[in-house]
């Protein structure tokens, strides 16, 4: 993800990562994350790893996908990942019209629990401001929310 801000709303390294445990809970193989750092994060389960220099949006998006993206700048993604209608993402909770077609569109949603921490590029643990949420998209995806231990699917 690229884009989180701290707690008094100030810039900071953009690059918070989801923890491990998430994809041990989910137990799914990716095609692709569409929206990896370079070289991919090495605990997430995908074929393929779409950087920045990559650019997701401009590629096709083929099987299963993860995605985390920019919160700076999440509708174009949260579009094509509708669009693409297969996979999970892990976005933010907003009153932004990104999140309520999101919510409007999604199979399932899963609200993370408030203490969950991403894994920053430093191997550090760090929470954003926000309330984070798994979505997902497809009977495959949404029974791997149903089955994570991870919460409540709606």
């Amino acid at each position: 993800m690229r884009g989180s801000r701290n707690k008094e709303g100030n810039p900071k390294n953009d690059e918070f990562y989801t923890p491990e445990f998430i994809f041990n809970a989910l137990g799914l193989k990716y095609e692709v994350d569409v929206c990896a750092p370079a070289g991919g994060v090495p605990w997430i389960p995908a074929n393929e790893h779409y950087s920045i220099a990559i650019d997701g949006l401009t590629q096709d998006w083929l099987g299963m996908v993860w995605m985390n993206p920019p919160y700076s700048e999440p509708t174009p993604w949260v579009d094509k990942f509708i669009e693409h209608n297969y996979g999970v993402a892990l976005v933010p909770t907003s009153k932004a019209r990104w999140f309520k077609r999101l919510w409007q569109e999604a199979d399932g949603i899963l609200m993370l629990d408030s203490a969950f921490k991403f894994e920053r590029i430093d191997g550090q643990r760090s929470d954003i401001f926000m309330p984070t949420v798994l979505i997902s998209m497809g009977n495959e995806a949404t029974n791997a929310l149903k089955t994570s231990g991870l919460g409540r699917v709606r």
